[in-house]
């Protein structure tokens, strides 16, 4: 039995879509080397990002484009797919993640900026359990003599 694969169709596992769980916001790299090493122009298109081109990469026979994922993206998948001549086209999705955080954790000791309070305190109380230890520490000595 012979097999023949249509040259329109190429195996998803040649798409590369990074970041693989990208955030809103965020720019997404897609490069392929399903159309050969021949081509040096392709044409994809993101269900959430648009449209985007595709030229020659960093490696032979790669093409590499890039895309803006929008703010307002909700968390989701997207679809890639690419088209580049002569009858090759490629799809494949990734996850769109929720939103990164934006700035320091708020965790409740102060402004975020100032990080001279939480060291002035800890200072004072790692010198106030040193002082703490001299003081016992002398008077056992003390004590013993006796």
């Amino acid at each position: 039995m012979l097999v023949l694969q249509s040259p329109a169709a190429a195996d998803d596992s040649e798409l590369h879509i990074r970041p693989g769980d990208a955030s809103p916001g965020s720019t997404v790299t897609v490069s392929t080397t399903a159309c050969g090493p021949d081509v040096t122009y392709g044409k994809g298109e993101s269900e959430a990002g648009g449209t985007f081109h595709l030229f020659e990469g960093d490696h032979e026979g790669e093409l590499t484009g890039e895309f803006q994922l929008p703010e307002d993206r909700s968390p989701d998948t997207d679809t890639v797919t690419v088209k580049c001549p002569p009858l090759t086209k490629i799809t494949d999705t990734y996850q769109i993640a929720g939103r990164e955080p934006n700035g320091a954790v708020e965790a409740g000791f102060g402004d975020t900026k100032d990080t001279d309070t939480p060291f002035a305190v800890g200072g004072a109380l790692l010198a106030a359990a040193a002082a703490g230890c001299l003081v016992r520490m002398r008077r056992r000595s003390h004590g013993n003599r006796t």
